[in-house]
């Protein structure tokens, strides 16, 4: 992915086991604005949002233990899950990115919270880095 492809960080995941034992960490010590929590119900997480500038952490705790964040946290602990990174046209940059040969997780977009569409290039083809590509939907926030 050429890096003018790519318009901004839009957010960091961090996978938690409970946001409600780390919002005094985000808030209190970082200084970063609490904006809320969303259940994103297909994804089996709850998802708190923490913004520090124009970047937001998004804390990813687990609803459902068959969750992937769930399978995450038993193999790797808490912390980093995943770098978000804003696109214009995601299914052109899905495409593109396959065509570079590197291997998607989701091969169409699909919703994700904050009313993006998402999807995710698999660590594999990057490195080591769960990247998600986004684009924001009509509305979002």
């Amino acid at each position: 992915m050429a890096a003018a492809d790519v318009k901004a960080v839009n957010h960091i995941g961090i996978a938690v086991r409970s946001i409600e034992a780390q919002k005094g960490y985000y808030t209190e010590v970082l200084g970063a604005e609490f904006e809320g929590e969303e259940v994103v119900a297909d994804q089996k997480v709850k998802v708190g949002f923490f913004r520090v500038g124009p970047v937001r952490f998004e804390l990813l705790e687990p609803t459902d233990p068959s969750s992937t964040v769930a399978a995450f946290l038993e193999k790797r602990g808490e912390g980093l899950h995943h770098v978000a990174l804003e696109v214009d046209d995601i299914a052109a940059r899905i495409a593109d990115v396959k065509a570079k040969g590197l291997r998607m997780i989701d091969e169409t977009p699909r919703a994700g919270s904050h009313g993006l569409q998402i999807a995710f290039v698999h660590p594999k083809s990057t490195f080591g880095v769960l990247t998600e590509l986004c684009e924001a939907t009509k509305g979002a926030h």
